[in-house]
């Protein structure tokens, strides 16, 4: 979702103000988080089962109920019209259908969720795949699974990460503020939070490589692999390259770091991302970390496995993962991350 959106959005920055942006990120986010809620309040009010509603007209009831169900700062007939704006463009035939349903929705339809048998309930209410939840029952007792769910709907800080080749941490707050930018500092001594915005990818100050995105727990992955100036380090699941500039800024730029990723798309990422930094010492490759290489045995000092996964601890940033993953799917991706964490085991100096 967020690589579809920031495609859309470059497309049509000219005619869109930051306040534009950031409106039309909150509905796309919001209403993909909310998705199984807002289907279950339509279908309060609709006769026509959601499988037989066209996409179109969906997306279009999904993202006014969105605005109508969670966003106070959009009156209700304001979401509608719209609403019915878009199905004269894009439903035509639809409008009736549309305009009935919306005006039905409530904000009190919400709190009709909340009398459901329990793992329905939260489910529903908090949006949550009943696979996810019967996977976390496993760990968790359903009080704590509520809260997990309830976490995963918030709106995640930004997190920025300073390149500490480039600048300091007082030196890019200061330019940020002269671009009227507030960021704070954040647990990890590298990153800052920055308040009250949401989209800082088009400042010079980014593209010049003083910092990028991203979020504390990723970087604490790379902190904890202690790389250190001049050592061999491979990350062998590399792409798109935010934990191997990382493990690269810790070491200075002294060493040297294999970066690997599967496709070549992917590879090419990670050697924009090290342009962008002025990073020197990463050499990225098109390679299967799942497939021996014997001349690599015992090469390297330290080995980062960012491994393939379901993605379940980024939902907050990422919630489309909850609705185009399966639990049929845990089992394929155990074995392969098995695979590959028994084949770059090989790699590592004795």
């Amino acid at each position: 979702s967020n690589i579809v959106l920031n495609k859309e959005i470059e497309k049509n920055r000219e005619k869109l103000s930051g306040r534009d942006i950031g409106f039309i990120s909150e509905i796309v986010y919001g209403t993909v988080t909310w998705k199984l809620t807002i289907d279950s309040v339509i279908e309060m009010h609709s006769k026509i089962k959601l499988k037989k509603i066209s996409p179109y007209v969906l997306a279009i009831l999904r993202t006014a109920a969105y605005q109508i169900l969670f966003l106070d700062k959009v009156p209700k007939s304001a979401a509608v019209n719209e609403a019915v704006n878009l199905s004269k463009k894009y439903a035509y035939r639809s409008t009736g259908f549309i305009n009935a349903i919306l005006r039905k929705i409530e904000k009190d339809d919400l709190e009709k969720l909340e009398n459901l048998p329990i793992k329905e309930r939260i489910c529903k209410r908090y949006s949550m795949p009943m696979w996810l939840l019967e996977e976390l029952e496993e760990e968790y007792d359903l009080e704590q699974i509520e809260e997990i769910a309830i976490q995963n709907n918030k709106v995640p800080e930004l997190t920025i990460r300073i390149n500490s080749l480039k600048t300091t941490k007082e030196e890019l707050k200061a330019k940020l503020a002269k671009e009227g930018i507030e960021a704070v500092d954040a647990k990890l001594k590298d990153f800052l939070v920055v308040k009250g915005i949401k989209d800082i990818s088009h400042l010079p100050l980014f593209q010049n490589g003083y910092f990028t995105f991203q979020d504390q727990a990723a970087g604490l992955a790379a902190i904890l692999v202690q790389a250190k100036p001049g050592e061999k380090v491979l990350d062998a699941c590399s792409a798109p390259g935010g934990k191997t500039t990382y493990l690269a800024e810790r070491m200075g730029d002294k060493g040297s770091i294999n970066a690997w990723d599967l496709h070549a798309h992917r590879a090419k990422l990670i050697q924009e991302a090290s342009d962008r930094l002025g990073i020197h010492i990463i050499q990225t490759e098109e390679k299967d970390s799942r497939v021996l290489d014997k001349k690599l045995i015992q090469t390297y000092d330290k080995i980062l496995l960012d491994v393939p996964c379901m993605g379940i601890g980024v939902i907050r940033r990422k919630p489309d993962i909850k609705w185009t993953h399966t639990k049929d799917e845990i089992k394929e991706i155990t074995e392969l991350q098995f695979n590959i964490l028994h084949t770059c085991a090989n790699y590592l100096k004795q």
